[in-house]
């Protein structure tokens, strides 16, 4: 089973060397959505740019993000254009912990 990148033409460049099967679609969320679906079922590993993970569904992402099957990460691109998620801050916000 393969990792997978899937996001922009110049973050792909980076994961190409470091042996990863990289994926560039168009950001349109029907595109995005169907190659995000198709690769959940063959790779080992999904990583997926946060700007791109915006195009899914807050179901199918959510979805994937609590299964982890394969494991699926949203990760910032290169450019820092959009970042993921800070799950600890979230958590510390909730539990009243934030300062």
């Amino acid at each position: 089973m393969d990792a997978v990148f899937i996001g922009d033409e110049i973050s792909a460049a980076g994961w190409r060397l470091a042996g990863l099967q990289c994926h560039v679609p168009p950001p349109t969320s029907a595109e995005v959505t169907a190659l995000f679906q198709r690769v959940r079922d063959e790779a080992g590993l999904v990583l997926i740019t946060a700007e791109l993970a915006e195009q899914l569904s807050q179901r199918l992402l959510d979805e994937a993000l609590r299964t982890q099957s394969p494991p699926t990460l949203v990760i910032a691109d290169i450019r820092g254009r959009r970042q993921p998620a800070d799950l600890a801050a979230s958590l510390k916000r909730q539990l009243g912990l934030a300062e």
